[in-house]
């Protein structure tokens, strides 16, 4: 009897072990944890993708692209700091993962952003996104959309709160693309 007490205990914890890395993918040397995007009013035409990537090899290697079938565009972005004003800009050469380094996108940083997108991001879905790298290749990604209000933490302590919303392009396309 505390034999299989001890099985079944051992089961369990090998399933939530399971499910806990479940949302997590490897490619290569690379690790990327906890992908999730912005959960988005009706007819919002972008939304926000965050993750973290671990490079566990000797080499860097570069997220260069992304694509989905839910939305028009898929680039890579940095916010920073511009005196008081939060500015956003894509990363045209893509995002370096140095070599035994991670590199976390997150809001009010480094992002994801899916530009036209087809509908409202609702709390709960998965939206897959193949993203690709310089070295390691493509990898098909399930980001879970989580609601805006559970990232208001992380918006509020990385300055998300000052950015002028105002002077930014999200959804149109440039007129010399």
């Amino acid at each position: 009897m505390k034999r299989i007490a001890i099985l079944l205990s051992a089961a369990i914890l090998g399933m939530s072990s399971a499910m806990v890395s479940a949302h997590d993918y490897k490619l290569g040397s690379l690790e990327i944890e906890h992908p999730f995007a912005r959960a988005t009013p009706p007819n919002a035409p972008v939304s926000g993708g965050y993750l973290t990537i671990r490079n566990s090899g000797d080499a860097a290697d570069r997220l260069v692209s992304g694509e989905a079938d839910f939305a028009e565009r898929v680039e890579i972005h940095e916010m920073a700091m511009d005196g008081d004003v939060m500015k956003m800009r894509q990363l045209a050469d893509g995002l370096e993962i140095p070599a035994g380094g991670e590199v976390v996108l997150k809001p009010g940083g480094y992002h994801i952003m899916f530009i036209g997108i087809d509908s409202q991001f609702k709390d709960g879905e998965t939206r897959n996104v193949k993203l690709t790298f310089e070295k390691a290749g493509s990898i098909d990604v399930d980001f879970k959309v989580q609601d805006m209000k559970a990232m208001q933490g992380h918006m509020k302590k990385d300055g998300h709160g000052k950015m002028d919303h105002g002077k930014m392009e999200h959804g149109k396309k440039k007129q010399d693309d």
